[in-house]
C-alpha cells in the first residue's frame, strides 16, 4: 500500500502541460462491444433519405441561386435545422435541395456544416469543394457565403492560429458591408465572436449580442436560439429566459428548442419548470425516433437532454427517476468528447448513493473506451470508488493510470484536469495530508464554479457535494463546513446545500443553524422520494422531541 501511495504522490508532483479543449468529434475506431464505448457514425442511407417540408421547426430564409422553388424550400428548411443543431435533418434537407437543383452551391455549404457535426469530415470537405467549384456560376450573395465558409474551415483547421480566425471575421465583415440586410451573415458574425472557430453558437460571448440582435431585427428568428446562449453565457439569465421561451414557441417540434428553455429555467432556480421542459423535449424526441425509425444513438441531443433531465431529478431528490435517465444516457454511444466526459455523471450518482460496486462497473466501461480521454475519466471515477471504500492503494493506482491516459490523449486534457485534481485533493484529505488536500480542493472549487453553462453549473454543485462527503468521511468538519457554504453560495435553492451545512452545524454544536438549515432542506425536498436517506435524516433531526410524562 505504501509503495502505491508514494508512486501516486510523485507522479502528481510532475508538471503536466494542459492543452486547450475543443469540443470536436473524436473519430477513433471502437475496440469493445460495450454500447457506451462505441462511437457511432450516421450512414449515408440515413442522410440521403427523402424528407418532407415540415412545420414547427422554426423559420429561416436566405434567397440563394436557384430557379427551383422546391430547392429553395428545402434549403431554408436545412438552414432552420442547422440553427437548431439538428444535423441529421439538416443534411437530409440539403440533400433534398440538391435533388431538386444539383447546381445549388449553397446546399453544399450547408452540408459542409452538417457533415462536420456528424463526424463525417471527409464528406464535409467534399461538399465544400463542390460548392467552391460551383461558386463562379452563383450569385454575389452566394459567393460571399462560400468564401466565408472557406475562411472558417481554414481557421478550424488551425485553432491556435489567431490570424486565421481574424481572417474569417474579416471575410464576414466584408460580406456584411456588401450585404448589410443579410440576417444569416449577422448570425454567422455573432457566432464568430467565439474564440473557437469551430463553435456553432453554444459558446457565444457577450460581444456577439449586437450581431444577434441585428439579425433578429432583420427577421432572422433563429437568432433567438443564439441570444439564449449568449445571454446565458454572460450571466444575463432573465433575458436568456425570454429568448429561450420565444424560440421554444417558434420551434415546438425541435427538442433542442424545448431543452434550451429548460436550460435557462434551471439556471434561474425554476427547477420544476425546467424539468417539464426537459420532459417535453424527451417526448418530442422519442416521437421523432419512432416516426423516422431513427436509432437514438445517431442524435447527439438525446443524450444531452437525458443528462440534464436526470441531473434535475437528482437535484430534486427524485433518485428513482434520476437513475433511469442517467443510466439511459450512459448506455448511449457518443461522438462528442464532452459527452463522453459527461458520462461520469452515472458512476458519480452511484457513488453518491453508496452503490460502490455498481459505480466501479460503470467506471470500467469508460476505462474500456478506445479514446484516451474517456479512459482517463474512467480511471478517475474508479479512483473515487476506491477512495470512498477506504481502499487507498487502489485509489492511488487508478490515479496513476488516469495520469498516464491523460498524457496519451491527443486533446481535451483541460476538460478533465479539474476532475483529476479533485481526486488528488480528496486523496490527500483522506490520507493525512489535510492542508495539501484542502488547498487543492479550494482551487478546484474556484475553477469549476467559474465554468459557464448549465451543465457545468450543476456538475460543479454535485462535485462540491462530493468533496463535502469526503471531508466529513475524513473527519475534517471545519473544511466540510466551508464546502457547504460554497454550495450555498453556488446555489441556495438546492436542498443538499442546506443539508450539508446543517450536518456541519450539528457537529459543531451550533443547534440554531442546524435547525434552520434542516428546515430549509425539508422545504426544498418537498417533492423528493420519501425513501431518500437524507430526507429521512433531516426529518428525524427536525422532529420535536416527545414530551416527557410526569
Amino acid at each position: 500500500m505504501l509503495r502505491s501511495i508514494v508512486v501516486f504522490r510523485s507522479i502528481l508532483q510532475t508538471t503536466f502541460v494542459l492543452m486547450v479543449f475543443a469540443a470536436s468529434a473524436l473519430a477513433q475506431p471502437s475496440t469493445t462491444t460495450s454500447s457506451a464505448a462505441r462511437i457511432p457514425v450516421v450512414p449515408d442511407e440515413v442522410l440521403m433519405r427523402p424528407v418532407p417540408i415540415r412545420t414547427g421547426i422554426g423559420t429561416a430564409h436566405d434567397a440563394v441561386s436557384t430557379r427551383s422553388a422546391e430547392a429553395q424550400q428545402f434549403y431554408d428548411q436545412g438552414l432552420a435545422y442547422l440553427h437548431a443543431y439538428v444535423w441529421i435533418e439538416a443534411a437530409r434537407s440539403f440533400n433534398a435541395a440538391l435533388a431538386k437543383d444539383p447546381n445549388l452551391a449553397m446546399a453544399d455549404v450547408g452540408l459542409s456544416y452538417a457533415y462536420a457535426e456528424l463526424n463525417r469530415p471527409d464528406a464535409a470537405r467534399t461538399a465544400l469543394a463542390r460548392a467552391q467549384q460551383r461558386a463562379p456560376q452563383a450569385s454575389a450573395h452566394d459567393r460571399l457565403h462560400i468564401g466565408a465558409r472557406i475562411a472558417q474551415v481554414a481557421a478550424e483547421a488551425a485553432p491556435a492560429d489567431r490570424t486565421k480566425l481574424a481572417a474569417y471575421r474579416a471575410s464576414l465583415d466584408a460580406a456584411l458591408k456588401a450585404q448589410p440586410n443579410d440576417a444569416e451573415l449577422w448570425i454567422l458574425r455573432g457566432v464568430a465572436e467565439s474564440p473557437d472557430p469551430s463553435d456553432r453558437g453554444q459558446g457565444s460571448v457577450a460581444s456577439a449580442l449586437p450581431y444577434y440582435e441585428k439579425a433578429l431585427a432583420l427577421g432572422g428568428a433563429s437568432a433567438h436560439h443564439y441570444l439564449t446562449h449568449a445571454y446565458e453565457n454572460s450571466a444575463q439569465y432573465q433575458k436568456a429566459v425570454e429568448h429561450g421561451a420565444a424560440w421554444a414557441a417558434l420551434a415546438p417540434q425541435v427538442p433542442h428548442a424545448l431543452h434550451m428553455y429548460g436550460h435557462v429555467l434551471r439556471r434561474t432556480g425554476q427547477i420544476e419548470k425546467a424539468v417539464a421542459a426537459f420532459e417535453e423535449a424527451d417526448r418530442v424526441q422519442e416521437a421523432y425516433f419512432r416516426a423516422e425509425r431513427m436509432p437514438a444513438e445517431y442524435e447527439w441531443h438525446h443524450e444531452h437532454n437525458l443528462d440534464l433531465l436526470g441531473s434535475s431529478y437528482q437535484y430534486l431528490g427524485q433518485m428513482q427517476k434520476a437513475e433511469q435517465e442517467l443510466k439511459s444516457a450512459f448506455a448511449l454511444p457518443s461522438t462528442l468528447a464532452v459527452q463522453m466526459f459527461n458520462k461520469r455523471g452515472w458512476p458519480e450518482f452511484l457513488i453518491s448513493r453508496g452503490r460502490l460496486e455498481e459505480a466501479l462497473a460503470a467506471a470500467n466501461v469508460l476505462i474500456g473506451h478506445p479514446v484516451s480521454l474517456v479512459k482517463a475519466t474512467g480511471y478517475i471515477e474508479a479512483g473515487h470508488v476506491h477512495l470512498a471504500a477506504g481502499r487507498f492503494a487502489q485509489a492511488a493506482e487508478q490515479a496513476n493510470l488516469a495520469l498516464r491516459a491523460l498524457r496519451m490523449a491527443s486533446t481535451g486534457q483541460a476538460l478533465v484536469a479539474p476532475a483529476f485534481q479533485q481526486l488528488q485533493g480528496e486523496f490527500f484529505l483522506r490520507t493525512g495530508e489535510r492542508e495539501k488536500g484542502r488547498a487543492m480542493l479550494r482551487d478546484v472549487v474556484r475553477q469549476i464554479r467559474a465554468l459557464p453553462g448549465p451543465d457545468n453549473w450543476v456538475q460543479a454543485l454535485f462535485s462540491i457535494e462530493s468533496m463535502n462527503r469526503t471531508a466529513r468521511a475524513a473527519g475534517d468538519w471545519e473544511f466540510a463546513r466551508w464546502l457547504a457554504e460554497e454550495m450555498l453560495n453556488h446555489d441556495p435553492n438546492y436542498a443538499g446545500s442546506h443539508y450539508a451545512l446543517a450536518l456541519s452545524a450539528r457537529q459543531a454544536g451550533d443547534t440554531a443553524t442546524a435547525a434552520r438549515e434542516f428546515a430549509a432542506a425539508l422545504r426544498l425536498w418537498s417533492r423528493a422520494d420519501q425513501a431518500l436517506p437524507e430526507l429521512i435524516d433531516a426529518r428525524r433531526v427536525a422532529a420535536p422531541a416527545p414530551e416527557r410524562r410526569p
